[in-house]
């Protein structure tokens, strides 16, 4: 019979760290053994770590790509703008509506203004839509 008297140990391991893991195993020289023992570890989840990173499933997140972003008092008239947002009586001043106005110009005179009444799946659509 066997007791267990403390709380099992459950390592959560980030992804960076099994594939930093999975790449120590593919240097030359390099065994199992050691290097479950090094980071404490079954041999048999570096099998499944190394499998999944052959088949593509375990993989390095991709970075995060930026774009520029101007912030301007007075935006200029775009030649064609995409999407208005409808201006009633009472946004013709500067309502809530009117700040709460999120306007993008893409690099080729596109112009997309959002309201803060677009859902993000619409958002999604229009910028699919453009390529984006």
């Amino acid at each position: 019979m066997e007791i267990i008297t403390g709380t099992e140990r459950r390592r959560r391991w980030r992804r960076e760290e099994k594939l930093r893991i999975v790449a120590e195993l593919e240097q030359p020289g390099a065994s199992f053994v050691d290097v479950a023992r090094r980071h404490e570890v079954s041999r048999g989840l570096l099998w499944n770590w190394r499998r999944q990173v052959r088949q593509g499933v375990l993989v390095p997140e991709p970075m995060a790509v930026f774009s520029p972003v101007q912030i301007t008092a007075d935006p200029a008239p775009l030649k064609r703008p995409l999407l208005r947002m409808p201006v009633s009586q009472h946004d013709k001043g500067m309502s809530t509506a009117e700040v709460s106005r999120i306007e993008i110009a893409l690099p080729d005179g596109t112009c997309i203004r959002i309201g803060d009444d677009i859902s993000l799946v619409a958002l999604r659509r229009v910028m699919a839509a453009l390529g984006r």
